[in-house]
């Protein structure tokens, strides 16, 4: 279609209107698509993938309350506050005796996401788990599509912290109880991924 003088600013363009019938990405303003332009199915792309492992051994002994994991913590900065960040995490746990395991929560920032329900005094956990023989590691996973809505830099991270006082109390990440020096015994790793999903 034609027009006389300046084209109106609601027109639609055509190829006609370019050169070399190509619209290049240097021709489109930041910000002028969203995700309402695009063909239905565009949302839930993958947008990037962030990983920490941890192949050392880490403990923690006698505390009773959520205490970092060392190592165990991610940073993402999304590219749009409408992404949410899908969290992977392996966590190999091994704990010294029947009486007592250990409580693993997600954080973000400093704040617990994926939690139960407050319920007296009930501890407010993402998962739970206690070893039934020294000679092993127990895998624990941590799988949360978070929706952060935010374009800052956003950390999360796995936090534990032990279930009874008896004793002297230690839990193990990556090793088992004994870590004795034979084929009974592994050392193993742990990680935690954070992908962004296009909203």
């Amino acid at each position: 279609m034609g027009y006389i003088g300046k084209k109106p600013t609601d027109a639609p363009l055509t190829s006609s209107d370019i050169a070399d019938g190509i619209i290049s990405t240097a021709k489109i303003a930041d910000g002028t698509i969203t995700n309402a332009d695009l063909a239905s199915g565009v949302g839930g792309k993958i947008l990037q993938v962030v990983q920490t492992s941890k192949t050392d051994t880490t403990s923690l002994t006698d505390t009773y309350s959520f205490t970092d994991i060392s190592g165990m913590s991610v940073s993402i900065t999304p590219s749009a506050t409408s992404s949410k960040i899908l969290i992977l995490s392996t966590l190999n746990i091994a704990s010294g005796a029947s009486a007592y395991g250990c409580h693993l929560r997600l954080v973000r920032g400093s704040t617990g996401i994926f939690v139960g329900d407050a319920a007296s005094s009930r501890v407010q956990a993402t998962c739970s788990t206690i070893s039934v023989d020294n000679n092993f590691t127990f895998p624990q996973t941590i799988n949360f599509l978070d929706t952060p809505s935010t374009t800052s830099e956003t950390t999360y991270k796995i936090q534990w912290h032990i279930t009874y006082d008896n004793g002297t109390p230690i839990i193990y990440l990556n090793r088992s109880v004994t870590d004795g020096d034979a084929a009974t015994n592994a050392r193993t790793p742990s990680s935690i991924i954070a992908i962004e999903v296009a909203g």
